[in-house]
C-alpha cells in the first residue's frame, strides 16, 4: 500500500434516500411483470407451454403407472381407488394453486398441511399455472395491488415528510 493510499480516509456513506418499496419477483418472471418488459410476454408464452407440456407428459406417466396396476392384476377395488385419489388430489390442487394466485395464505393456514395432497395432484397444479399464463403472471393482479398500495402509501408518507405545504395542516393561533 502506498503512503497516498494509507492517508485517504473512507468517504462517509451517505444516508441513501429510499426510493419506494421494491416489487416482488415471481418465478419465472423476475420483476419484469411491472412495466412488461424484458421479455414478460414470450416468457408468459413460454411458461403457458412448459406446464402444458409437463401435465401431458404426466398424464402419461399415470397412465403408464395404471397399467402397471392391471398388469400386476391388483384388482378393480385398487384400480379404481388410484384413479378417484389422482382425480380428487387433482382437483383440490388445482383450487388451491387457482387461489393462491388471487390471495397469501394465512400463516397458520391448512396449506402446509396439504403440501403431500398437492404434490399427489400436481397435474391439476400445472393445469391451474397453465391456464393463468393466458390472462397474466401467476400471481401478478395480487403482487401488483400490494405494489400499488405500498407505492401510494410510501408516496404519502414521503409527502408529509418532505414538507409539501399542502400537505399541512394550517398552524392553529394561540
Amino acid at each position: 500500500m502506498s503512503d497516498d493510499q494509507r492517508d485517504q480516509t473512507p468517504a462517509e456513506a451517505t444516508p441513501v434516500q429510499p426510493t419506494g418499496p421494491e416489487p416482488e419477483p415471481i418465478r419465472f418472471f423476475g420483476t419484469t411483470w411491472v412495466n412488461h418488459d424484458g421479455g414478460y410476454g414470450a416468457r408468459r408464452v413460454g411458461a403457458a407451454l412448459i406446464a402444458l407440456t409437463l401435465a401431458v407428459l404426466s398424464a402419461f406417466l399415470l397412465r403408464f403407472s395404471y397399467e402397471g396396476l392391471e398388469i400386476g392384476n391388483v384388482g378393480p377395488f385398487l384400480s379404481i381407488s388410484v384413479v378417484i385419489l389422482f382425480a380428487i388430489a387433482s382437483s383440490i390442487a388445482f383450487v388451491k394453486t387457482w387461489e393462491s394466485f388471487s390471495r397469501r395464505p394465512a400463516p397458520s393456514s391448512d396449506e402446509t398441511a396439504l403440501k403431500g395432497l398437492k404434490a399427489i395432484g400436481f397435474i391439476g397444479s400445472l393445469i391451474a399455472y397453465f391456464l393463468r399464463c393466458f390472462v397474466e403472471a401467476p400471481g401478478e393482479r395480487r403482487l401488483r395491488t400490494e405494489y400499488e398500495r405500498a407505492s401510494a402509501e410510501f408516496n404519502r408518507r414521503r409527502s408529509s415528510r418532505t414538507g409539501n405545504p399542502s400537505a399541512r395542516r394550517p398552524k392553529r393561533k394561540k
